[in-house]
């Protein structure tokens, strides 16, 4: 990745994660339907994604489709899906030039063949990508990421004497992935929502009223001087 503008602030957090909330209010304050506040919110994670490029950040997740998601109705989830799919077809060339390794989070064998293929193909051709590692949360949900964790371990018939905090990061969807320093949620809520909860268990919590289509390089730089006035002990004092 090209040198950018120094960093703002220091110091500067590795990992950076974020719930995407508020697309649909977003849309529903305009009248619009809200597949329109999930392509707004598309643009969002472009300008936000090119801004921590600039910033050399080395790991962005960000949380776009929830396993509870499927929950919503119906019109709406099919449209999730037909987007999701329509951007990583379209936007993994221009992110592999930048030099960008993209992973999926999530349970991938309940997508459609055409986005499970579409998925592994993007990681397969970014795979050696020294910068930006962008990694998507897409039909995520934490407490389904420990169950399969478990289920892994058990079916590798590892012995529980062995298993320890190490190991257990090894089997989790984000294995090779730093944990979180700064997770920020959008939309006003306050909540993590299911979200990388043993990744995030010492991460620095910003939360913030701007719904996320309206998510600025001014927002997240706010979110940075949070961070970088943090002093974080990890337990420590």
């Amino acid at each position: 990745m090209n040198a950018g503008p120094p960093r703002p602030f220091s110091p500067f957090p590795r990992h950076i994660a974020i719930i995407l909330d508020g697309n649909r209010r977003w849309a529903e304050q305009r009248g619009l339907a809200p597949i329109e506040g999930h392509r707004a919110g598309l643009e969002a994670i472009r300008r936000t994604v090119r801004q921590m490029g600039e910033y050399q950040l080395e790991y962005f997740t960000f949380y776009s489709f929830s396993t509870e998601n499927w929950k919503r109705p119906e019109e709406e989830v099919t449209e999730l899906l037909r987007l999701f799919e329509e951007v990583i077809n379209r936007e993994t060339p221009g992110l592999h030039r930048s030099g960008v390794r993209l992973r999926h989070l999530g349970r991938i064998e309940e997508l459609s063949p055409s986005a499970r293929q579409a998925v592994k193909q993007a990681e397969q051709l970014t795979r050696n990508n020294t910068g930006l590692t962008l990694s998507f949360a897409f039909n995520y949900g934490a407490r389904a990421e420990i169950v399969d964790a478990v289920r892994h371990i058990l079916a590798d018939g590892i012995p529980a004497v062995t298993v320890d905090e190490k190991l257990f990061s090894s089997y989790l969807y984000t294995a090779g992935l730093p944990d979180v320093d700064l997770l920020i949620r959008t939309g006003g809520e306050f909540r993590l929502s299911n979200f990388l909860m043993w990744q995030s268990a010492y991460s620095e919590l910003y939360f913030t009223s701007v719904l996320w289509p309206d998510f600025s390089e001014a927002d997240l730089d706010a979110a940075l001087l949070f961070y970088s006035q943090r002093q974080r002990r990890f337990g420590g004092g």
